[in-house]
């Protein structure tokens, strides 16, 4: 597989999402999470059974759509949530451990449902299937690289300097924020030669009232199906953007490169535009709604 200039820039910058993430976080968190993980195991079952279902049914309804498109939804729907969703959920008070756990334990478990859940795909609308076999040992590094350890050295550093994580914390949201914005225009701006987007104005119109589709039924689904087993308002938020917001880097790499259809990596290109940015604004309305205030971290 072939590293671009940007690929390696976005790593960095979700790895430094992931550290000031960390900062906001103490071990006691994670500790409740493990005491109790009621509330992880709902939503990840929620995620790798209710997800790809929605995919299915909202791309057998839309039978205008090209099939190779479709089998991208679905490609985007088997992946697990993206590391951003842990920044989205500490800007808006979710349960940021809750985040941080379902991101980890769903990258490790979807590399076994994604090839079955790809392979249903290809199979249903391509008439054909795959030999799919996801790269353990590059996939546990990008999940140990991004997530896990730069969120850990977050809590270390809260823990062993809390005065000084105390100080990094409120300047490293705006930091995130801007590092973010500034990837997300590189990555579809770039060439495609560095890794960036290739896209057209006609993959756009195609593809985007599809993805917004499904990407509010991901979002109304997490929050209401946590909402029915009496979960709290952060846990809510958290489910909601862990099924709104998807790893799409892994997504690219499943459809562009393994199975290698350009045509499938549209999707998660089109959704990639504007989950971070649909999702905030659900989890804004939906604390406003609910009384918690304040609904965002400033």
């Amino acid at each position: 597989m072939q590293i671009h200039f940007v690929d390696v820039l976005v790593s960095l910058v979700l790895g430094l999402v992931m550290f000031g993430v960390g900062l906001s976080l103490t071990a006691k968190e994670f500790q409740k999470i493990l005491n109790n993980p009621r509330e992880l195991g709902l939503a990840l079952a929620g995620q790798l059974i209710a997800l790809p279902l929605i995919a299915f049914i909202l791309a057998v309804l839309h039978p205008s759509l090209p099939q190779e498109i479709k089998t991208g939804f679905i490609i985007l729907a088997a992946s697990p949530g993206g590391a951003t969703a842990g920044l989205i959920a500490y800007l808006f008070r979710g349960n940021v451990a809750l985040s941080l756990s379902i991101t980890t334990v769903n990258s490790f478990l979807t590399l076994f449902t994604i090839p079955l859940v790809v392979n249903l795909g290809l199979r249903h609308f391509m008439g054909t299937e795959t030999d799919l076999h996801l790269p353990f040992w590059e996939t546990v590094l990008q999940i140990f690289s991004i997530t896990l350890i730069p969120a850990s050295l977050g809590v270390v550093l809260r823990h062993y300097r809390t005065h000084l994580a105390d100080k990094l914390e409120r300047p490293s949201r705006y930091i995130m924020l801007t590092l973010l914005l500034a990837v997300f225009f590189i990555k579809i701006f770039a060439g495609e030669s560095q890794g960036g987007a290739s896209l057209s104005f006609d993959d756009i119109k195609m593809v985007l009232p599809h993805a917004l589709i499904q990407n509010a039924a991901c979002l109304f689904f997490g929050y209401f199906y946590l909402k029915f087993f009496g979960a709290a308002q952060p846990s809510r938020i958290t489910a909601a953007i862990e099924s709104g917001v998807q790893n799409t880097t892994l997504s690219f790499l499943i459809a562009g490169t393994l199975i290698g259809n350009q045509q499938m990596v549209i999707p998660p290109l089109v959704y990639s535009m504007f989950s971070f940015v649909t999702a905030s604004i659900f989890c804004y309305f939906a604390n406003k709604m609910t009384g918690h205030n304040p609904p965002v971290r400033i």
